[in-house]
């Protein structure tokens, strides 16, 4: 039933804080270690080696002469079979020895952590070659160095950090590109990541180190970072293209062999998107007065702030001076996703948000990033500026808009610089930032039509299957983009949904539409899963109905997305045209769809601050932020055609492989889709409700939910749903990245509602990796409830992962009742709970 805006969300109080429940310990299972011949055999020649050189040169000077060698200062990689529990603290045993860096990456056999180990000076390095003799002749190692035994045990590779990890195969094939007919002496812009040095004399030797090289390469330096909240520590630096193919063929002589470098790449470039088919604006829905109060930023392009969409509604505040320099009619971003924020599909003609939109531009001409700044940094201080110091200019938002992506730094297992800064900024300002996917919009071949014509005229169903079997093929390409695996953020994929008219669609039958009769996520819509397998994308949003226009064929057809048009694409505004004062034209794709969620956000907050006024505004920023997050994703749903199709036709196939099955269907879909409306308002015969708290280490809390009495004693589809949201505070470079982790236990009492978990979502180990924890129950048989019955949630904060976080840290809850046409539902829930009377307020 369609959501009616006279029901508002319900809201419940958590119980005091108790000891979280406890089960049976879980069932670690240690690594099975390698054959002690095998270690000896492997790595014996690299400490004898270490141990000669070092009694005939007690200086160590001659290990540095090879870069291959274990050496004072130089970054070790150790590889190690199979998860090694507190190896972290075993670390520090060692004086001086520096963990730089932990992750964790699929290999053929099983889980294969990586630990960076920087090695101060011979004394640490001494210590480690002690231990690993006393290890290799079977001697028990000395309390608190017992972790170096089982490293040791199940070590399958000890290396050192060389100028093939520095430069990683994709940043040299882009850079390649780069320079493609270039001349010698031309210039290209590259980010250097440096070693992250704790200690402060450390990190200016090693700045002066890498800056210093790239003098000596032939370039300079023009910006620089240091970062400590996140372990980040960069530069931006020009260096001629003869200087960059040296850097390509890892020459040990060339910037590839700079010790104090962890990475070489090209500098950020963002996504593009397309405002197409231009037309005169038409008038704004309604005029209503506009708050100049934000609670909801939008760092993008420079907008046409003078846009009679747009004049009223945005705030712009050109903190870094990017809008004296950006063209008008280029400004096509920044204005496509303000008018989206504030009015939504401008084919639907929604009613503006109330509040402004604070803007800072991070975008300059041509809507692409600033050439003479690292963007990590940009952002950082885009946010700074809102929320920092003694006199933050957006002291009250709680939302921020990232409709943007690193197109050169597509997500493969490592948590990027810029993802790392949002998850710290968001538990530090109790900000919520939604995250478009990304786009990839490279072509690809659809196997299963020979031509074009077969392509086109194939039943709607045959067509869909040959595109999802050939996007299937190729998930590898059509990863996630910087910054979109944030793990504190919400990750917003691109819906095939728009609301053109039947006279429109017409026009853009010059392309092909893959998904005619399916709710799925757009060809171009970047697949997860996230960091540490979670699921990402979070949420599908609209994105347009997005076409596929076929340019050539071979091995089938050869496919690439076509651009937003009138007859597919959302009504943005758009900058002006010769003869109009603004313009309005057509977009599409994951920024989008990241914009119309950022609206669903505000619309979220404006929904509870109508009926609840002053005692919702008077919640933390940070408890109003996560409890958007919860409702935002709360009523998420895969759709079901689509889910069956991706089931189908991937797999894999057989007894047992369920998990696997939903595990392919999450990285299509994420948690799923809904119906906007759905996230602010409840239905007759559904009710939702709202709770938020904060848990200290190892507590708990239950959360009583009322069940009406109108859901007992009627066989039909029914079902219950909670969903529960925090932001973690986050250790980069570590394993446990991921410091806090909460979950909702399943309540006692399901079998009396007559419901069991739902089939149709991702499983327990797949939801429990992330910052949201939401789970789906439902039945079809006649529940036991009866006048005052309630059911219990459990909320409880999980043993930390690593370093202790004394704090408490607060949480949001969405929960939902439903049986669809049981009119009586919602009202009879109201009446047990008695709501106050709302309090208007404004912050």
């Amino acid at each position: 039933m369609a959501s009616d805006p006279t029901k508002p969300i319900l809201r419940l109080h958590p119980s005091a804080a108790a000891p979280r429940q406890t089960g049976r310990p879980a069932n670690i299972q240690r690594p099975e270690p390698f054959p002690t011949q095998r270690q000896d055999q492997e790595f014996t020649p690299k400490f004898r080696r270490l141990t000669e050189v070092l009694q005939r040169d007690p200086t160590g000077l001659s290990l540095r002469a090879d870069p291959t060698a274990l050496a004072p200062e130089r970054l070790l990689v150790f590889e190690v079979k199979g998860d090694v529990a507190n190896f972290a603290s075993a670390i520090n045993r060692v004086p001086g020895l520096e963990l730089i860096d932990e992750e964790e990456l699929p290999s053929d056999e099983d889980k294969s952590p990586f630990a960076y180990l920087l090695v101060p000076d011979l004394v640490a390095l001494r210590q480690i070659e002690s231990l690993w003799r006393t290890w290799l002749a079977g001697r028990s190692l000395s309390t608190g160095y017992t972790p170096w035994r089982d490293v040791f045990a199940c070590l399958r590779d000890l290396r050192v950090w060389g100028a093939s990890d520095r430069v990683q195969p994709l940043d040299a094939e882009i850079l390649e590109e780069e320079i493609d007919g270039r001349n010698d002496d031309e210039f290209v812009t590259l980010e250097i990541e440096l070693i992250y040095r704790s200690a402060a004399n450390a990190a200016v030797a090693s700045e002066t180190a890498v800056v210093n090289a790239v003098a000596q390469a032939g370039g300079r330096l023009i910006h620089r970072a240091r970062i400590d909240d996140i372990a980040y520590h960069a530069i931006l630096a020009e260096i001629p293209v003869a200087s960059i193919r040296m850097v390509i063929a890892r020459e040990p002589g060339s910037l590839a062999g700079v010790e104090p470098i962890m990475h070489i790449r090209p500098q950020s470039a963002v996504t593009s998107i397309d405002a197409n088919d231009s037309l005169p604006p038409s008038a704004p829905t309604v005029e209503l007065p506009v708050s100049p109060a934000s609670i909801l930023a939008l760092l993008d392009g420079v907008p046409v702030a003078g846009h009679p969409l747009l004049r009223r509604h945005l705030n712009v505040e050109d903190h870094f001076g990017l809008e004296p320099d950006a063209l008008v009619a280029q400004r096509v971003h920044g204005s496509a996703m303000a008018s989206l924020i504030v009015h939504g599909d401008r084919n639907r003609q929604e009613v503006p948000l109330p509040r402004q939109i604070h803007c800072i531009p991070v975008m300059g001409n041509s809507d692409r990033f600033p050439s003479d700044r690292l963007i990590v940094d940009l952002i950082y201080q885009a946010v700074l500026q809102m929320r920092g110091g003694a006199q933050p200019s957006a002291p009250w938002v709680i939302i921020v808009n990232i409709s943007l992506g690193n197109v050169r730094r597509p997500f493969h297992g490592q948590l990027s610089p810029w993802a790392r800064l949002l998850d710290r900024l968001a538990y530090r300002y109790g900000i919520l930032f939604l995250v478009s996917a990304g786009n990839v919009t490279a072509n690809f071949p659809i196997p299963a039509f020979d031509t074009r014509l077969a392509f086109e005229d194939a039943p709607h169903g045959a067509r869909a299957e040959g595109v999802v079997t050939a996007l299937a093929a190729i998930v590898a390409d059509r990863r996630l983009l910087s910054p979109s695996e944030t793990v504190n953020g919400l990750t917003v994929g691109g819906r095939n949904l728009d609301w053109v008219s039947q006279a429109d669609r017409a026009s853009a039958r010059a392309n092909v539409n893959p998904f005619s009769e399916l709710d799925t996520a757009n060809p171009s819509s970047a697949l997860g899963p996230g960091f540490a397998d979670s699921v990402k994308p979070d949420i599908l949003m609209p994105a347009a109905r997005e076409h596929l226009r076929v340019i050539g064929s071979g091995c089938g057809v050869i496919v690439v997305p076509a651009n937003a048009a009138r007859g597919a694409g959302l009504k943005v505004a758009a900058p002006p045209r010769p003869g109009m004062e603004g313009a309005e034209a057509f977009t599409n794709g994951t920024s989008a769809a990241t914009a119309l969620a950022s609206r669903t956000a505000h619309r979220i907050h404006d929904a509870l601050e109508t009926t609840y006024g002053q005692e919702f505004l008077q919640l933390s920023g940070t408890q109003r932020a996560v409890l958007i997050k919860a409702l935002l994703v709360h009523p998420a749903r895969w759709p079901e055609q689509a889910a069956a199709l991706v089931k189908r036709l991937v797999g894999p196939f057989g007894q047992g492989q369920a998990s696997r099955q939903k595990d392919n269907i999450r990285r299509f879909l994420g948690y799923g889709v809904y119906d906007v409306d759905d996230a602010v308002a409840c239905a007759a015969d559904r009710a939702t409700f709202w709770c938020v708290g904060e848990l200290g280490r190892e507590r708990s809390v239950d959360v009583v939910v009322p069940v009406p009495a109108a859901m007992g004693g009627q066989a039909r589809p029914h079902s219950f749903s909670a969903t529960l949201a925090w932001f973690t505070p986050v250790q980069p470079g570590r394993n446990s990245y991921r410091a806090v982790r909460m979950k909702i236990l399943a309540p006692d009492d399901l079998d009396e509602l007559a419901v069991k978990g739902h089939g149709s979502q991702p499983d327990l180990n797949q939801t429990n990796r992330g910052t949201v924890f939401t789970r789906q129950w439902s039945g079809d048989r006649a529940a036991v409830v009866a006048d005052g019955t309630t059911i219990s949630l459990k909320i409880q904060r999980e043993p930390d992962s690593g370093t202790t976080v004394d704090e408490a840290v607060p949480f949001g809850l969405a929960v939902s009742l439903e049986m669809r046409g049981e009119l009586r539902l919602y009202d009879q829930v109201r009446a047990r709970l008695q709501p106050r009377p709302p309090q208007r307020a404004t912050p």
